[in-house]
């Protein structure tokens, strides 16, 4: 696949440099990262945007059944359901009460639909690549990176490595954010002890990444990223899986709540905690930003 990383590797270096950034009159704070999967975008976007007021969440909306823009919540106010938006967008508009979430393929016109609506900053979900926005770019850098550093088709990485250079911040994972884990009922009590007989059912990519949070011997049912759960799905696990109790993620549980479940579930709550460096970087980007626009 040599070749096809070199002709990939081209073409998005092409990309990037044709590419003249374009200010759309409020300051953009992207999160992204260099890795194809999950490296975190979702919950640091969740930790940075919930200090700041009339803020928009702008992001494409993976594995939603509708297509074009859609404002998902309005300040808090949630104005569709989880088939329109997809399951990010609808964690994000359960998680920041006050927050406005937009999905659009086209996220230059769902920049310009929060200001339209009174934001006053936009967080770009998984925005590196849209490099004709001018913005402030945030890469995700995981504790463990693959050794191989090829990019697409060859290896794991949507652009060279090197790019880490060129972004405004760098945060890494159990350095300028950690994870944290707690455990809940379906009416948001901590759980302190886990059942026995428990088995993990989750859609998220990399799910063997929980595993270091649950017991050893936890099953595990898991689904392609953003895959959308049937009713079916549900009964075949149950009954592999008679009288056990299910324990699955924030993102899994907005589609889940669609189902019919008859099994106890519990939350498997993530929060990220980002660092006072990286919140102040932030800050000073928009602080600069007020004051020179």
């Amino acid at each position: 696949f040599l070749p096809l990383t070199l002709l990939y590797c081209i073409i998005t270096t092409f990309k990037r440099v044709s590419k003249k950034p374009i200010y759309h009159g409020i300051p953009v704070i992207s999160i992204g990262n260099l890795l194809v999967g999950g490296t975190g975008k979702t919950p640091v976007t969740i930790a940075l945007a919930k200090q700041k007021d009339d803020v928009a969440i702008v992001l494409r909306g993976y594995g939603r059944e509708s297509q074009g823009l859609f404002v998902i919540s309005l300040r808090g106010d949630i104005l569709e359901d989880v088939k329109t938006s997809g399951d990010e967008a609808m964690l994000l508009a359960k998680s920041l009460r006050t927050a406005t979430v937009i999905v659009s393929e086209n996220r230059t016109q769902a920049i310009i639909k929060a200001k339209e609506l009174g934001c006053k900053i936009v967080f770009l979900d998984d925005g590196y690549g849209k490099h004709e926005i001018l913005k402030y770019d945030i890469l995700l850098r995981p504790k463990e990176e693959p050794t191989n550093i090829f990019c697409l088709p060859s290896g794991g990485y949507r652009d060279t490595k090197m790019m880490y250079s060129f972004a405004d911040c760098v945060v890494k994972e159990d350095i300028d954010f950690k994870r944290e884990v707690c455990f809940k009922d379906t009416q948001h009590n901590i759980i302190e002890t886990l059942p026995k007989d428990t088995v993990l059912v989750t859609a998220i990519s990399k799910p063997y990444r929980l595993l270091e949070y649950l017991p050893q011997s936890i099953k595990m049912v898991s689904y392609p990223d953003h895959y959308s759960f049937i009713q079916n799905d549900i009964d075949e696990i149950e009954q592999k899986y008679p009288n056990y109790t299910l324990i699955t993620t924030a993102k899994d549980m907005v589609k889940l709540n669609l189902l019919e479940i008859k099994a106890p579930i519990i939350l498997m709550d993530l929060e990220v905690k980002v660092s006072d460096e990286v919140i102040k970087k932030v800050n000073s980007y928009i602080n600069h930003f007020s004051k020179t626009h």
